[in-house]
């Protein structure tokens, strides 16, 4: 197979062979744009390599071997030439976008040979042995990965021994020395030096980057991002191009537009005499893009027509990497910019407005998970007025709200959040290693690094909180401690960060709601007109309901009844009627429930009018309702009026062994069936409230836990016969269904026999994945992650649907169900009713509606009109 292609010889359709970088590498190349000359090698070799024990095989490094001739010959540069010498940076490319997570290495093909050489060509000792100690460098951690402290002390070390502050000012001199220090690491770490053969080096840096596919933080990242595991990464092999070199020099990153607000202006950071790593690292903090105009006035008028032209093309808001050699602009990178939801939204209508997309593919741009962040709360500001300031001086790197308690590492981050703990990561300046805990993390804050470092872009693109480049805050790392003009913090110690001024306040700041905005309904119209499936919310309490409506749900897919009688008086009533001795009891309470229950369904109704309710009979286990520690034993039995021991036994005789599979949902309405008619009449009598005042709701009353067509049939018919009754005493008809959870692998086995009784399914899809695994959701924490982690699991089956069963079991469960009746109404009302994922598959299997959460009803439209438009 072809394992390497020059840049003339792809195109932008080619990501999965050539990623994302490589590609649009190509395509530039392709439009005649400033792309220094180079070549990609492949996802494919990439897989070879990692299926071949990680070695490079022979073939590929012929291949090699022939685009290094071909680039020296367009190029009329070579390796080792003394009078047009040849440098390469050589970078991973993914299909998909993962920034900082694999590895980069610059100035390849420098060793104490041509450094000297390239001292001379270019007469400036001081360039050459800048750019020789950032090869050693990154070479050395990133191929043989050594620490990269150990370099780090010793370019320190120099600085403040010469009262030297920023790199540019180290003098050739130091630098050489620097050099050697750095080679002495190699044989104090390796036992061997730095590899002078040019060709060594490049084999060398393929399978690191190839390598770097599997390291740590690109597995996190890629879980975190749903990106699969078997995709490789292409490596880009690219003529150097230096932004060291002196005054007239530099690079930058930039954004077509502004990446945290969408606002249409060029956005972005460069440096003079640096390179690329600079910038993005956080080592200097660079200067706003805009300043390049006062500088470099006619290569900004250049950028600002060849960003204008990429995204024409892309389509697209543009991430751009750009370098400045002698006042020549080249471009060594363009891909789709990471954004926030504010600016996603915004981005994406404006470009309909231009004329540049249509808008069913401006809904393609936006990542539907993203959404939420838009509808996230901010600081109260009568409250910010009078809370004290820790800092004015952060760049607002991603919007957003958040208290915690600040930490100084990564591994506390995770460690702290996983018992609970709200914290902020507070870090110099992030890197890739810090993923797991930046993920775990509310916000971010650093102390170093501007709008385009690896804090602010991970940030954004995780929807997290993030200040950076905090220049006044002194952070102790080791000793775990933030000084800032007013005082010091020690780890524990609360802040608040506002993501969208760049503040931090001392003390906890309460929030009010986020909320959407004009373009933000704009894109939710043009959800809706595509969307083929419903989406509609999972609700019982005013607030949910009202905040579900508020974002387009178009009716409850599920009324959890249970949580009706959480408050103190209601589980009084409900553990009355459970431990009742007699069926003459359990009748006196079930009057006290119904009026709780009328009293309930007429808020809902009164909120929803006439949109579809979907209420579902009590389905809890047992064991949620009845009291277990002595002293609420005791607690009980004088509420209930009766005495402690009596209790006991009651409660001894009804404990279950696996409660989850016990004596819970239908099978509590097949025990009690006077407790789910009591339910069903409060329904209908909510219902005739409003259908007398003109007002047609529609309840739809749902059995849950159903395993068989006999347990449905005998609760629909007492169910229909009671409620009925209802309806001829009060000379008025309503429109009532009644319908089946199905959570049960043998209910989808059996869909076809339940269509004959249920007017409707709607999937369960919680206890569907726990039944059809045979994983306690209470339980499955304990080693899901491991499962997650080694591989056992592509996914966690509780929040994106197995592909395997779980998928087949709703498919066969709607395809028999619709084989009954081709206009069954198919809902789902679990977990996965909210994710993006899933809803690709719900959309396929043609169901009516998905339910979720009412803060996930947007992620959920937009999820439900991408899986439309992919379709068509």
């Amino acid at each position: 197979m072809k394992r390497v292609y020059a840049f003339n010889e792809g195109n932008a359709s080619m990501k999965d062979l050539l990623g994302g970088k490589g590609a649009n590498l190509a395509e530039m190349t392709r439009l005649d744009f400033p792309v220094p000359q180079g070549f990609t090698i492949s996802t494919k070799a990439c897989l070879e390599y990692l299926e071949n024990d990680k070695q490079l095989l022979e073939e590929l490094k012929n291949e090699i071997n022939q685009a290094v001739s071909a680039m020296e010959e367009t190029t009329n540069k070579k390796f080792n030439d003394p009078n047009d010498l040849l440098l390469v940076s050589v970078r991973s490319g993914a299909k998909f976008s993962m920034p900082g997570m694999m590895d980069t290495i610059l100035n390849l093909g420098l060793n104490d040979e041509n450094v000297e050489k390239l001292a001379k060509l270019t007469n400036d000792e001081r360039f050459a042995y800048d750019c020789y100690r950032r090869l050693l460098q990154m070479f050395g951690n990133v191929v043989y990965e050594i620490k990269m402290d150990k370099f780090e002390k010793i370019l320190n070390d120099t600085k403040n021994k010469n009262h030297i502050h920023y790199d540019s000012e180290l003098s050739a001199d130091l630098l050489k020395q620097i050099v050697l220090d750095y080679q002495k690491v190699y044989e104090e770490e390796l036992g061997h030096p730095f590899p002078q053969d040019v060709y060594e080096q490049i084999y060398a840096a393929v399978e690191a980057v190839f390598s770097s596919w599997n390291n740590q933080r690109a597995i996190v990242y890629r879980k975190l991002n749903n990106i699969p595991d078997d995709l490789g990464t292409a490596v880009n092999i690219q003529e150097m191009v230096f932004g060291n070199k002196g005054d007239d020099c530099g690079t930058g990153v930039l954004f077509t537009r502004n990446p945290a607000n969408g606002e249409n202006k060029l956005y972005g950071e460069y440096l003079t005499n640096a390179q690329g790593e600079d910038v993005v690292a956080g080592i200097r903090t660079p200067v706003s893009i805009t300043r390049l105009q006062e500088q470099f006035p006619e290569i900004y008028e250049q950028i600002l027509d060849l960003t204008d032209r990429l995204e024409k093309h892309y389509g697209d808001i543009q991430d751009v990497e750009f370098t400045i050699e002698q006042s020549k602009l080249y471009i060594l990178q363009t891909r789709n910019g990471k954004r926030t939801a504010q600016a996603a939204v915004k981005v994406a209508v404006d470009l309909v407005h231009e004329g540049i997309l249509s808008p069913k593919e401006a809904l393609m741009t936006i990542n539907p998970e993203s959404l939420h962040t838009l509808l996230h709360p901010a600081f109260d500001p009568k409250a910010v007025d009078n809370s004290p300031v820790i800092s004015k001086l952060g760049l607002p790197a991603s919007p957003g709200a958040a208290t915690g308690q600040i930490v100084f590492d990564a591994d506390t981050a995770k460690s702290w959040a996983d018992e609970g703990k709200e914290v902020i990561l507070v870090r110099h300046e992030t890197s890739p290693e810090d993923i797991v805990g930046m993920n775990s993390a509310t916000a971010i804050v650093t102390s170093q690094g501007g709008m385009t470092s690896h804090a602010a872009v991970v940030a954004r693109g995780m929807g997290k909180c993030c200040v950076a480049g905090c220049s006044e805050l002194e952070i102790n790392e080791e000793k775990k401690q933030l000084q800032y003009p007013g005082g010091t913090l020690k780890e524990g110690d609360i802040i608040s960060v506002d993501g969208t001024s760049g503040c931090l306040y001392l003390g906890e700041i309460p929030t009010i709601a986020g909320g959407a905005n004009e373009n933000f309904d704009q894109i939710m119209d043009w959800a809706r007109e595509y969307a083929t499936l419903a989406i509609r919310m999972n609700a019982e309490t005013a607030n949910d309901i009202e905040n579900g409506l508020r974002f387009g749900a178009v009716g409850i897919g599920l009324v959890r009844t249970e949580h009706m009688f959480f408050q103190e008086d209601r589980l009084i009533a409900i553990r009355r009627f459970l431990l009742a001795k007699d069926k003459e009891l359990r009748a006196n309470i079930l009057e006290k429930i119904k009026e709780y229950q009328t009293e309930d369904f007429t808020h809902i109704f009164e909120l929803m009018q006439d949109k579809p309710v979907v209420v579902r009979l009590l389905d809890a286990p047992l064991h949620e309702f009845l009291p277990h520690a002595e002293n609420e034993i005791a607690n009980v039995a004088k509420v209930l009026e009766i005495d402690a021991e009596s209790l006991v036994d009651r409660i001894h005789a009804m404990q279950e062994i696996n409660p989850m599979m016990g004596h819970r949902g239908c099978r509590m309405g097949m025990t009690y069936p006077e407790l789910y008619l009591t339910q069903a009449e409060a329904i209908l009598r909510s219902a005739i409230k409003f259908a007398k005042q003109g007002i047609s709701v529609k309840p739809e009353i749902m059995i849950p836990l159903v395993s068989n067509q006999s347990e449905l049939k005998f609760l629909k018919e007492e169910i229909k016969a009671q409620l009925d009754q209802v309806l001829e005493e009060e000379k008025i008809t309503v429109d009532y269904s009644i319908g089946v959870m199905i959570e049960t692998p043998r209910a989808c086995l059996i869909a076809d026999q339940l269509a004959n009784d249920a007017a409707f399914f709607s999937f369960g899809t919680n206890d569907l994945t726990q039944l059809t695994f045979g994983y306690s959701r209470d339980d499955a924490g304990k080693f899901l992650n491991q499962y997650l982690e080694t591989g056992v699991l592509k996914d966690d089956p509780f929040q994106t649907i197995d592909t395997d069963a779980v998928a087949e079991l709703v498919e066969t469960a709607t395809n028999k169900g619709r084989e009954i009746d081709n206009q069954l109404k198919i809902g789902v009302c679990g977990e996965l009713g909210g994710d993006p994922r899933s809803i690709q598959h719900f959309h396929k299997f043609g169901l009516s509606y998905v339910s979720c959460s009412p803060y996930r009803v947007p992620v959920a439209q937009l999820a439900a009109a991408q899986a439309t438009i992919s379709n068509l």
